[in-house]
């Protein structure tokens, strides 16, 4: 699944190419937020209500009980195991919807269909996206996630290049996509679990799109009204109440989705800054 340290890259790369500077790799960065958060759990004082420390006042230990949190209940199931902010657009439009999915037990563990998102997140109007591409091509996680990082954040067409100033203001969002299935019709999947892929031909035309995992479930729609705006996403633009007259093919798929703030990212990079000084 997507990690933090996967995330902390994404804005590393980023903030390090507005600033002109070198990036960190992703081994570094992996190795540097885990003494990170040994430091941090070091310096937090026991709680007088002795609530566990890792539950209690600093963001990346709260993550971090979360995370073990959800992990234990996962490993417990049966063996089971976002919005606008999703809505994603692809790196080759019009060159993948096609492509027979992909089985997950085919890829290697260090590679993944992967997507980068930008979010913008302000006090009067939320989180509104501000960029998202992503591939259904495997990549090589690190040269993957920085490829994406950056195009997700300067060359989304839909969108103005994202600049230094903007920085403080952003959230990014990775998320690795596994488990590819051909779905048996357009309702064959489950809202909050499954990614949409649809193709289709319509008046001697291919249309293609996307949603990601949680577009669905966050924006409270029903999956006939995913369908429908997936379609319409894709280009088309027939009667609403004549969906079902179109030949969908429908690849159902699952996101690991992990997601970080600026504050938290600048509050890591300036600890390793402050640690490379010493």
């Amino acid at each position: 699944m997507a990690t933090v340290e996967h995330c902390l890259f994404c804005f590393d790369t980023l903030a390090s190419h507005l600033a002109g500077r070198k990036p960190k790799t992703l081994a570094q960065v992996q190795e540097s937020w885990a003494t990170y958060i040994k430091t941090i759990e070091a310096n937090v004082p026991e709680p007088e209500d002795k609530t566990p420390r890792l539950s209690k006042r600093h963001p990346a230990l709260q993550r971090l009980a979360t995370t073990s949190s959800t992990s234990s209940s996962a490993s417990s199931a049966s063996g089971v195991s976002s919005s606008s902010s999703s809505t994603v657009s692809l790196s080759q439009p019009g060159s993948g919807t096609d492509t027979p999915a992909t089985s997950v037990s085919s890829l290697s563990v260090a590679e993944y269909p992967l997507f980068v998102t930008w979010n913008t997140i302000s006090a009067h109007e939320g989180r509104t996206l501000r960029g998202c591409i992503g591939t259904f091509e495997p990549q090589e996680l690190e040269e993957g996630l920085a490829t994406y990082a950056l195009t997700s954040a300067l060359h989304d067409t839909r969108f103005e290049p994202i600049t230094a100033r903007e920085l403080p203001s952003l959230e990014v969002a990775v998320t690795l996509l596994t488990d590819f299935e051909d779905a048996a019709d357009a309702m064959d999947w489950e809202i909050g679990k499954h990614g949409l892929r649809i193709s289709f031909y319509y008046h001697g035309r291919r249309y293609g799109a996307t949603y990601l995992p949680d577009v669905a479930s966050e924006q409270g729609w029903t999956k006939e009204e995913t369908v429908v705006s997936l379609m319409r996403k894709a280009g088309w633009m027939g009667r609403r109440d004549r969906w079902r007259d179109v030949e969908l093919k429908v690849v159902r798929y699952q996101g690991k989705k992990e997601s970080l703030e600026y504050a938290e990212y600048k509050e890591w990079r300036d600890w390793v800054d402050k640690q490379e000084t010493k």
